[in-house]
C-alpha cells in the first residue's frame, strides 16, 4: 500500500515545523548516531529520511500508530517500531559548559506532561496522571541547554531540580528562578514585601524569566508533551528529541 507522506519539502514543513534544510540536520545526526543500523538482514520498507519522518510527525501531531500506518504506508506495528528504534536518536546534543560561563544566564522551570504510565506519573489535583520535567534555557539565544528525565508529577520543582543531576552541569553558570526552588543556588525574586526601588528590579526578573515558559510552551507545539501514551522511557525521549527539533528550528 502506496502512503500519502514523504520526505518532501511540503510534508516536512507541515508535519514537523523545520524546514528541509534543518530536517536533513537532523537526518544526518540520526545517521551519524546509528540510525541506519547493521544493514544486514531484510531492508526496511521506508528509506531513513521517512522514518525520521514518522517519528517527528508522531511527536508534532500525537496521531496513534494506526492513523500513521496508512498515512505512510506501513503497518501500525511497523510505526511502533520506527518509533521505539529512531525516538532516542534524536536527542538533544549535550551542550558543553561554555569558556564565558560567568557572564551567561540560563534559566530553569519546570512544566507538567500529562502521562499514561503511572509508573512514570503521579496523580495531581487535577486528577490527570502527569510527570515533572526540569528544563534549562539559555536567556539570551532561547536554545534549550538541557532537560531532566521525567519525575513524578507531584514532586517539587526544588525537589525535581536536586535529582536531575543538573546543577554539577550548570556549575559556574548564574541560574534564574521562581520562588519554587528553595535552597537551590539561584537567584529568584524576593519573596518578602519589596523595599522602594526594588519593584523594578522585580519586574526585569519577571520579564527575563518568562523567557522559559515562552520556550516551553513552543515545546508543547509538539503535541506528544500534551498527552504522552508512550510507557517506561518513551516520555523522556519524546522531551529530548523535541528540544532537538526547538533548537534546530531556532538556529539558522
Amino acid at each position: 500500500m502506496a502512503g500519502v507522506l514523504r520526505a518532501e519539502r511540503v510534508w516536512v514543513e507541515t508535519f514537523t515545523g523545520l524546514s528541509v534544510e534543518r530536517f536533513g540536520r537532523l537526518l544526518k545526526t540520526v545517521r551519524h548516531r546509528g540510525g541506519n543500523g547493521t544493514l544486514r538482514g531484510r531492508p526496511g520498507g521506508l528509506p531513513l529520511a521517512e522514518r525520521v519522518l514518522v517519528v517527528a510527525v508522531y511527536y508534532r501531531t500525537n496521531l496513534t500508530m494506526r492513523q500513521l500506518g496508512p498515512l505512510f504506508g506501513i503497518a501500525p506495528s511497523t510505526v511502533c517500531r520506527v518509533v521505539q528504534r529512531l525516538g532516542p536518536l534524536l536527542a538533544l546534543e549535550p551542550v558543553a559548559r561554555p569558556a564565558d560561563a560567568a557572564d551567561r544566564l540560563w534559566i530553569v522551570d519546570g512544566t507538567l506532561v500529562p502521562v499514561r504510565d503511572r509508573r512514570v506519573g503521579s496523580s495531581r489535583r487535577n486528577y490527570r496522571f502527569s510527570a515533572n520535567v526540569q528544563v534549562v534555557v539559555d536567556a539570551d539565544t532561547r536554545l534549550v541547554i538541557a532537560a531532566a528525565r521525567p519525575v513524578p508529577g507531584t514532586t517539587a520543582d526544588a525537589h525535581a531540580w536536586r535529582a536531575s543531576g543538573l546543577a554539577e552541569h550548570c556549575e559556574g553558570v548564574t541560574l534564574l528562578g521562581d520562588g519554587a526552588y528553595l535552597n537551590c543556588g539561584m537567584v529568584k525574586r524576593p519573596r518578602r514585601s519589596l523595599l522602594p526601588g526594588e519593584e523594578a528590579d522585580n519586574a526585569a526578573h519577571r520579564r527575563v524569566r518568562a523567557r522559559v515558559e515562552h520556550v516551553i510552551g513552543r515545546m508543547k507545539n509538539y503535541k506528544i508533551l500534551l498527552d504522552c501514551r508512550q510507557h517506561g522511557d518513551g516520555l523522556h525521549h519524546a522531551v529530548q528529541a523535541v528540544a532537538q527539533m526547538h533548537n534546530l528550528a531556532r538556529t539558522s
